[in-house]
């Protein structure tokens, strides 16, 4: 399980950049890359992607059950900062 914990904390960090950055290239096909990974890898369906202030909740169904993996909301946004950050890629 932890795999795929890692592969969805993955996909979800740069999920945000993606959305954040949406002309970002770069971090579109990356996220695109991640999220083919969970469908064809893990055999995940019906990703959802809600937050609250705290955390990230990813939705999926795996092998026809309902779960869902909770991550904080700040460790999955440092991509984010990180790159903002930076002069070379920020806005």
């Amino acid at each position: 399980m932890k795999r795929l914990e890692n592969a969805l904390f993955d996909y979800l960090q740069i999920k945000v950049v993606s959305d954040a950055r949406p002309e970002d290239n770069a971090a579109k096909k990356t996220s695109d890359f991640f999220y083919s990974i969970l469908k064809e890898d893990y055999k995940l369906e019906g990703l959802e992607i809600t937050k609250d202030d705290t955390m990230y909740h990813i939705k999926y169904i795996s092998d026809g059950k309902i779960k869902t993996q909770f991550f904080d909301r700040e460790a999955v946004e440092q991509l984010l900062s990180v790159i903002e950050a930076e002069p070379r890629y920020g806005r």
